[in-house]
């Protein structure tokens, strides 16, 4: 299928780089025009694959080089596979991993705690900084925290004594 010929004096901005006194690199740059002709490069050997990786459904193939230091897994790993099933310009594939992220966060909590290690979320958190250079905003935070979990126990426990 031949792709459409785009006219360069209706789309803004075109060339805008082809002037060399007006390019910032210049005159620094050794230019050679190399690169209007062209990338001609060899694609470097495929990284090997020992867990799952996850990639965009817009790629046909994943990329020479990736990270494989946490692959998905349990609950967070789960909402990972389904955001990568949409495409990376909608919501349903960016506000699936925040959520992820989230749980991952959760998830590790309750792992450490499984290993018996019990984690130090106050400075995890960030929080001892923050005490320290804004105070105001992290006892607002600390305060509706506590308001919306206190209305949550509240509401919960009321349900269960008109049952």
């Amino acid at each position: 299928m031949e792709q459409p010929r785009i006219d360069p004096s209706r789309v803004k901005g075109w060339g805008v780089d082809a002037d060399p006194e007006n390019d910032p690199t210049y005159p620094m740059k050794k230019r050679n025009n190399g690169e209007h002709a062209g990338y001609t490069w060899e694609r470097p050997p495929q990284q090997p694959t020992g867990v799952e990786v996850l990639h965009s459904n817009e790629r046909p193939n994943l990329t020479a080089a990736f990270g494989t230091s946490t692959p998905p897994v349990a609950l967070s790993g789960m909402i990972r596979r389904l955001a990568f099933k949409y495409s990376e310009s909608s919501y349903g594939h960016w506000l699936p991993l925040m959520l992820a992220d989230r749980v991952n966060a959760v998830e590790g909590v309750l792992d450490d705690l499984a290993h018996g290690h019990v984690p130090n979320l106050i400075d995890e958190l960030g929080w001892k900084a923050e005490w320290e250079h804004n105070r105001k905003s992290l006892v607002a935070r600390v305060a509706v925290g506590a308001l919306v979990t206190s209305v949550a126990v509240a509401y919960l426990t009321r349900k269960r004594r008109d049952d």
